[in-house]
């Protein structure tokens, strides 16, 4: 079974952000497991609650076939953070996929791990990422490689199906995960 890590805020992650990617990749056989900065109840904006079971510095020791930095306002908590850098390194490393939406994407490319890579983001993201090396598309959801950004909750289940798709998880695009 193909694992995927998401990693969200401990306090306004976007809830669609993970929501939605967690149902399609759960509905298509992956496990889930869900990271934050500690072990715990996070918040998201809109008041879902999520279960992070692992903090970001222990799964960074870890082995994952994807890993997706799910965004929001909080994400911000993570563009600098070396245990975030360090898990999205990781995962690049092992060839696993390396996901991104919202603001979220500005993570990897404060890692370095954007540069020369064609990503989208929430539109307040655009300057970061082509600061960062990244050559800015504006689509909902960019695949370059094992690499995989998305513009916000709109593309929350097509950011879902195209990490799937690359894990080669069973079903389609076409399945309704929500």
């Amino acid at each position: 079974m193909k694992s995927a890590l998401l990693v969200i805020a401990p306090e306004m992650f976007r809830d669609e952000e993970y929501d939605h990617p967690k149902r399609v990749l759960e509905s298509r056989g992956a496990h889930v497991t869900t990271a934050s900065t500690v072990p715990g109840t996070a918040t998201g904006r809109f008041g879902l609650h999520a279960q992070a079971t692992v903090s970001v510095a222990d799964a960074a020791q870890a082995d994952w076939d994807a890993v997706l930095f799910i965004g929001g306002p909080g994400a911000r908590v993570f563009f600098d953070d070396p245990d975030a850098h360090a898990l999205a390194r990781r995962v690049t490393e092992t060839g696993g996929v390396l996901g991104a939406i919202c603001i979220a994407p500005s993570t990897p490319a404060h890692a370095g791990l954007l540069d020369g890579v064609s990503a989208t983001a929430f539109p307040s993201q655009e300057e970061d990422l082509v600061a960062h090396g990244a050559t800015w598309t504006g689509e909902p959801v960019t695949v370059e490689g094992r690499i995989v950004t998305a513009n916000g909750p709109e593309a929350a289940v097509e950011f879902g199906h195209a990490v799937a798709d690359l894990l080669e998880l069973p079903g389609t695009d076409e399945e309704d995960a929500s």
